[in-house]
């Protein structure tokens, strides 16, 4: 069978990816590349070569990218933390940033007394990103995972059942409304970590194609400033929370400033701190359960 050489295909593809205004060209080519092949991506220089049949597959990956369709429903997959989720058409993709998210929920497990199997909430679960990504870290955590859209609880109870099969704690999924006054009663006042990267885009925000045409509204939109379901979620986090319990919430980078104030206005969050992201941008605010 015929063989033709990979990095001159990547090439072309980096300019078409750069016409079509993928924000990160190189990066997208090079993972396409290895999601036709199989390989991780710092392993394709050990695959210079592909066959005609690869290299059909890859250039039709690469224009439907060019097209803006978000790369995870490409390959079908997105990372959070040490596993990887099956995303696709009707859940949000999981972003890179919410990884600081994750980080944050395992220190805070870390500095727990080890008297009791620690409790974890993922408020608006999507995929299952967040509880997932934690209960693989910490196997002994009882990780309850909240999640209002059928299609998404669709594929969080695909990612639940994934990693229960690849040796995981199993989570506790719950079809319920985050902001549910009447929402996980039998947990109140016993929560250790509560983690939620709930919709929160304000509703006038210009967005790009892939989050726009691909990622379900009810995940991203919340309201005019973006802080709807952050206001009405507030007081069932107070009440799950253990004294002590700590929180952590993702926000737009335009409005991290008024959660903070919504946590210290409510009277019962103490040790109120803005986090930025990688990139200097405002991107989740903790509090602890005074």
């Amino acid at each position: 069978m015929t063989r033709v050489a990979l990095r001159p295909a990547i090439n072309d593809a980096v300019e078409t990816l750069t016409t079509a205004g993928v924000h990160s060209p190189r990066a997208d080519a090079e993972h396409l590349a290895a999601h036709v092949l199989g390989v991780e991506r710092t392993r394709l220089a050990l695959t210079p070569l592909v066959t005609s049949d690869e290299l059909a597959e890859y250039r039709d990956l690469v224009a439907r990218r060019a097209q803006r369709i978000p790369l995870q429903h490409l390959t079908g997959t997105a990372a959070m933390g040490r596993i990887d989720l099956a995303v696709g058409p009707g859940v949000f993709v999981p972003r890179p940033e919410t990884e600081l998210v994750f980080a944050w929920g395992l220190a805070q497990l870390e500095a727990l007394p080890h008297d009791h199997a620690p409790i974890v909430v993922d408020l608006c679960t999507g995929s299952g990103a967040l509880a997932l990504a934690i209960v693989h870290a910490r196997p002994d955590a009882d990780v309850h995972a909240i999640e209002l859209d059928p299609a998404a609880l669709a594929w969080a109870r695909r990612n639940a059942d994934d990693r229960i099969a690849a040796g995981d704690t199993p989570i506790t999924l719950h079809a319920d409304d985050a902001t549910d006054p009447e929402l996980l009663t039998d947990l109140n006042g016993r929560v250790d970590v509560l983690v939620s990267n709930p919709p929160y885009v304000p509703k006038d925000a210009v967005l790009d194609p892939e989050v726009a045409e691909h990622d379900p509204r009810i995940a991203l939109f919340g309201g005019p400033d973006g802080l709807d379901v952050i206001r009405a979620m507030i007081p069932n986090i107070a009440r799950l929370l253990r004294p002590g319990g700590h929180v952590a919430i993702e926000h737009d980078d335009s409005n991290g400033s008024d959660l903070a104030a919504l946590l210290t206005g409510y009277g019962a969050f103490a040790d109120i701190v803005e986090h930025p992201d990688l990139a200097g941008k405002p991107r989740f605010v903790a509090a602890t359960r005074t």
